[in-house]
């Protein structure tokens, strides 16, 4: 999953960065309004993390200008402003979640997957499609109750097949939402990855299908 954080603190920025890295999402970093904005409007994030107090542009002003942008991602407020007109009127401009700082990274992880599945309307922190499950707050897969291996990469693509299952993904939608800014793929990053889960499949590789000219889809076995 993809997230973009907006905060001047660089040491938090960096901190964010590192801990959400670890993690397995895709991060991108921005340090003050104008640019977070820019961000949020050209590229498909499934969560922003957004400071109110930034430089150029404040946070609330973001949120007003993200309002109406179609399928915009879901917004977390990680603030030091902790009055109640404040949780208030940022829940009013649009934020889906409202956390004061100082926080702990464990609460800040659970409300990212909770702003996820509400992203993907998923109640459960597990997906299952027919044999496959997927936890997206452990982050691991299991086939036939037997867990899989899976590198970062890997278990990033299986999520959001997962969490898009029974639709076809492009492949440009894959690169979107498992890629940041920064770490743009090689043309061939995603047909590569899936050839490798599928051989991780196994006898259940034909889960993944190709849908020649469209993109793959994960798709639940009839009944």
């Amino acid at each position: 999953m993809r997230v973009l954080v907006v905060e001047d603190s660089p040491t938090l920025l960096e901190s964010l960065r590192l801990g959400l890295s670890r993690e397995g999402f895709a991060v991108d970093v921005v340090a003050d309004g104008e640019q977070g904005l820019s961000y949020a409007r050209n590229n498909p994030y499934d969560v922003l993390i957004l400071d109110l107090l930034l430089p150029k542009l404040d946070g609330m002003s973001v949120l007003a200008e993200l309002r109406d942008k179609p399928d915009r991602p879901h917004v977390l407020v990680l603030t030091a402003r902790d009055r109640l007109e404040d949780r208030v009127q940022g829940l009013n401009m649009g934020a889906d979640d409202y956390l004061v700082k100082p926080f702990a990274f464990e609460e800040l992880l659970a409300r990212i997957h909770a702003l996820v599945r509400r992203r993907y309307q998923e109640k459960g922190s597990s997906v299952e499609v027919g044999p496959l499950a997927v936890d997206v707050v452990a982050r691991r897969a299991t086939l036939d109750g037997k867990a899989l291996d899976l590198t970062t990469r890997e278990y990033a693509l299986l999520e959001y097949l997962a969490l898009r299952r029974d639709q076809t993904v492009s492949r440009e939608e894959i690169e979107d939402h498992i890629y940041g800014v920064h770490r743009l793929p090689s043309s061939n990053a995603v047909d590569s990855t899936i050839c490798l889960l599928r051989n991780k499949l196994g006898d259940r590789k034909h889960l993944v299908r190709t849908k020649r000219g469209q993109g793959y889809v994960l798709e639940s076995p009839s009944p």
